[in-house]
């Protein structure tokens, strides 16, 4: 395991522990771990669709390769408790087909779990917030010309100024401040086609 990127990710490289995650009820067990923190596998059932005894069961799974253990701040013995060992996790394509295939499967659940928050937020957290933050909310679909190594850059710079927001502690942060969450795609096109002249095509909504 290493941690050692701007935000304090778990990483991931194994084909096997990106397959493991590539399934839709350990995706949103490790999600409601890293979010509210350590909980059983009886606080988790209702939060994930599945009864308690499958969530323990993908739990040690997902303990097999280090995403999740044990939390020793449980006053009871009675229960099981888990945490996350990370706020989030992050992986790289390993190489080889069984690497590639695996990244695919996970990035697929992935895509597939995130699709449908912009309309869900619309619907129910949009419409509870105050007219300054709702404003703030929005999209932007931009289109850009660049290289392999300046998207890598692109990426790591975006990461290093948003970091700090990243790691702060809710307790620490100041009193008006809202957890915001940002999805942010990056979706390199095939280059079929010489690439034509950027455009100024920043879409946002509020």
């Amino acid at each position: 395991m290493s941690l050692k990127n701007p935000y304090g990710d778990f990483e991931i490289t194994e084909p096997q522990a990106l397959r493991a995650l590539a399934h839709p009820v350990r995706l949103a067990i490790l999600e409601h771990l890293q979010r509210h923190g350590p909980a059983t596998a009886t606080g988790l059932s209702p939060h994930v669709g599945a009864t308690p005894s499958v969530v323990s069961w993908h739990l040690r799974h997902l303990a097999t390769f280090g995403l999740v253990h044990d939390w020793d701040g449980a006053t009871s013995k009675r229960e099981r408790w888990w945490q996350a060992v990370a706020r989030g996790f992050r992986f790289t394509a390993p190489e080889g087909t069984e690497g590639q295939t695996a990244v695919q499967q996970l990035r697929a659940e992935m895509f597939a779990r995130n699709s449908d928050a912009p309309q869900q937020w619309l619907l129910h957290e949009g419409p509870r917030l105050d007219p300054e933050w709702r404003t703030l909310a929005g999209m932007a679909d931009t289109r850009f010309v660049a290289t392999a190594d300046e998207l890598r850059q692109l990426e790591e710079s975006i990461e290093e100024l948003i970091a700090p927001y990243v790691r702060r502690k809710e307790k620490s942060a100041p009193a008006d401040a809202r957890i915001v969450r940002m999805l942010r795609y990056l979706l390199p096109e095939p280059g079929d086609e010489a690439p034509a002249e950027s455009s100024d095509d920043d879409v946002a909504a509020s």
